[in-house]
């Protein structure tokens, strides 16, 4: 203490230049740990106030990034019926909202995206939805990185450069899934009546699982080349008016089905259906997933809540 209080300048500027160093080191031991961090930014409620206006109260507008840090989608994928719901927003994201997201934001994004991985490497289910998934943000890093500038991301450039390493990685994992027969000896999809297996396959969303299906055995390959099994899947998708552009006959002289179908998901969107989505709040303007209680005044606050669909929540973020 007697050396610090001297009035020597050279004591002092050894006092100043101590206490920079300890602040230098101690930030940077603070930043080693946030990037090591694979929690998710925890808030105690799971719910989360949509204002499009700065008022007396309340300043500012809501962002995606705080969005997506309040919701509980660390606990969503968990859940089957939300768990394509989350895969499309993060996909959604990717494609063009990557930027958007704060600093702490975008690392949820990485910790929740290895999460959803590691659960489907454990249950190799979904194995297609993440490749797409994890196919769209590594070509929207590429681009980030490489054409647009480094200036565009939150963070450093080596640390991006490093989770492009981790998804190729985890492509690489998904590629080497060897999905295994079940070792139980009961009743098994081929041992079904025909018109079960066929009311089954009709459930189908996707003709690519139709496709996938028929290459287990011959007897699938009939049904999935069922003519009213693809026409029933376009009429699901699309409209009448988008079916009628794409009109395609075979060598019969019929609507060949299977290949409108491939030809009109190339053109028009298709049908997106979940179990369970997030749930906006009509009287209130809160955001939450359904079940989630919130301090609403409406009387009855079930009739108040509108469901979104991922395009649905990336558009109210927009101003």
């Amino acid at each position: 203490i007697h050396s610090f209080c001297k009035k020597d300048d050279h004591n002092k500027e050894n006092l100043f230049n101590s206490l920079n160093y300890d602040v230098a080191a101690k930030k940077r031991k603070k930043d080693l740990l946030n990037n090591k961090a694979k929690i998710q930014y925890f808030h105690q409620e799971k719910w989360i106030y949509v204002h499009k206006g700065s008022t007396k109260e309340r300043h500012g507008y809501c962002t995606l990034g705080e969005a997506f840090n309040r919701l509980d989608f660390s606990s969503a994928i968990l859940d089957s019926r939300r768990f394509n719901y989350v895969v499309r927003l993060l996909e959604l994201i990717a494609k063009s909202q990557l930027t958007s997201l704060s600093g702490i934001a975008q690392k949820n994004y990485m910790n929740i995206l290895e999460k959803v991985v590691q659960k489907v490497l454990e249950d190799q289910q979904n194995i297609r939805l993440i490749r797409e998934l994890l196919q769209t943000l590594y070509t929207s890093l590429c681009t980030l990185v490489q054409r647009v500038g480094k200036s565009v991301l939150v963070g450093n450039i080596n640390m991006w450069v490093h989770r492009m390493e981790c998804i190729l990685h985890w492509q690489q994992q998904l590629n080497n899934i060897q999905i295994t027969r079940p070792a139980f000896k009961g009743t098994t999809f081929t041992d079904l009546p025909l018109c079960l297996q066929l009311n089954i396959m009709q459930r189908l969303s996707d003709g690519r699982d139709l496709v996938s299906l028929g290459q287990v055995a011959p007897d699938l390959q009939v049904l999935s080349e069922d003519r009213l099994l693809w026409k029933k899947l376009c009429q699901y998708h699309f409209t009448d008016r988008q079916i009628r552009k794409r009109l395609i006959l075979s060598d019969k002289g019929q609507l060949d089905w299977k290949k409108m179908y491939f030809k009109l998901i190339r053109c028009y969107p298709r049908k997106e259906q979940y179990g369970d989505t997030l749930q906006l709040c009509r009287h209130c303007h809160i955001l939450s997933w359904k079940g989630t209680d919130h301090p609403c005044t409406a009387n009855n606050p079930e009739t108040c809540s509108t469901s979104l669909s991922p395009q649905d929540f990336i558009n109210l973020f927009r101003f």
